[in-house]
């Protein structure tokens, strides 16, 4: 009977723990929500500008909610302690009657890249990810899968479009404020990433006189580049649109047009998070076009800034591989693209026509791939 009792008290535990799991990732939303209000209300913002850890009743005091809502803000600060947003600590106060001991919050490196005016900030980010316009596909996944797209150009690519008609980058051109805020958002991302190529990888770009930045936007990751190395000539080569009354410098200089017909040449072409927004079909034809653009086959090279899933299993832990797992899913709902793993990257460069590559794991999340003629 004692042998009967444990077993049901162990499968017991286990179904709780399952439970909790469950629940767990039911309401992972709330941390991603939480963390929207917190740049919502400037809390990092305030915090920062305190200038030392700052207690309850300051920041309160600093922020514009309403008085019958400020009670609630303690409960907020609790989960953003847990989640590693802030430092909460105990700071002892000298009082003419008695000692006091009040709680206060500091920055920590993950808060410092929500500020507002931060040099580094993924404040943008945050917010167009955040967008209803990017959450509400995601509730279709189920009703989207179940349809036959084989064929059938009626139906929608992607749960966006199933949601809002069109493709994303139709949406985007549509809409002024979603456009901006995907180009504020790659800016952001940009500023970060391109300290981190200069000094990282700087090899890379040893003996290039001339490159390409395929989709570089409004030339973060470029003028970077060009001010790091000024014998590098480089091209940030994007929609019209985009670099439309943006200045070039000595080394730095913009071109308009379409990566499906043509790429400006030059030896080197780098292609920054651009491959995973495309299908391996539109991929390959980018890829192909890339090929075509390098001057210099001898030397010439294709720089991919991109994931490469579950990449050196032994350095990535498991939080960051289910980051990269969760990065697939939003190029499948948002774009029909997709994040690959390194048999899948491979099949893309000898379709493409390359005939060697090399990849660089030292950039978080992604990778750094050389790909050859």
């Amino acid at each position: 009977m004692s042998l009967n009792n444990d077993k049901v008290r162990a499968t017991s535990h286990e179904l709780l723990q399952a439970q909790a799991h469950v629940w767990n990732h039911i309401f992972q939303f709330i941390n991603s929500m939480s963390l929207k209000c917190e740049v919502q209300l400037g809390i990092p913002d305030v915090i920062h500008n305190h200038g030392q850890p700052t207690s309850l009743s300051n920041l309160i005091s600093s922020l514009n909610v309403h008085p019958s809502k400020a009670h609630f803000i303690a409960r907020l600060m609790r989960i953003l302690v847990h989640s590693n947003f802030f430092a909460q600590d105990q700071q002892d106060l000298d009082d003419e009657a008695e000692e006091k001991a009040v709680v206060v919050y500091s920055l920590t490196p993950a808060s410092r890249l929500l500020l507002k005016e931060g040099p580094l900030s993924t404040r943008q980010f945050l917010l167009m990810n955040l967008d209803p316009v990017l959450i509400d596909p995601f509730h279709l996944m189920g009703t989207w899968c179940q349809m036959n797209n084989n064929g059938n150009h009626d139906q929608p690519a992607s749960p966006f479009e199933m949601a809002h008609g069109r493709s994303f980058w139709g949406l985007a051109a549509q809409q002024p404020k979603l456009g901006s805020l995907f180009n504020d958002a790659m800016e952001a991302d940009s500023q970060l990433l391109a300290r981190a190529v200069v000094e990282e990888c700087e090899g890379v770009f040893e003996g290039l006189n001339s490159l390409v930045d395929v989709g570089g936007g409004t030339e973060t990751m470029a003028k970077n580049i060009a001010k790091a190395f000024p014998n590098i000539n480089c091209t940030v080569f994007d929609q019209p649109h985009v670099i439309a009354n943006l200045q070039g410098t000595d080394n730095l200089d913009f071109v308009g047009g379409d990566m499906f017909e043509k790429i400006p040449p030059a030896n080197a072409i780098f292609l920054k998070w651009i491959l995973h927004d495309w299908s391996d079909d539109e991929s390959v034809k980018i890829l192909k076009k890339s090929r075509e653009a390098i001057r210099s086959k001898k030397g010439g090279k294709v720089i991919i800034l991109d994931i490469n899933v579950s990449a050196d299993n032994k350095k990535m832990d498991k939080k960051s591989i289910e980051t990269q797992l969760m990065w697939d899913m939003l190029m499948m709902v948002h774009l029909n693209g997709k994040e690959r793993n390194e048999a899948e990257w491979e099949k893309l460069f000898w379709t493409a026509g390359f005939s060697h590559y090399k990849i660089t794991h030292t950039l978080g999340l992604r990778s750094l791939i050389e790909v050859y003629p």
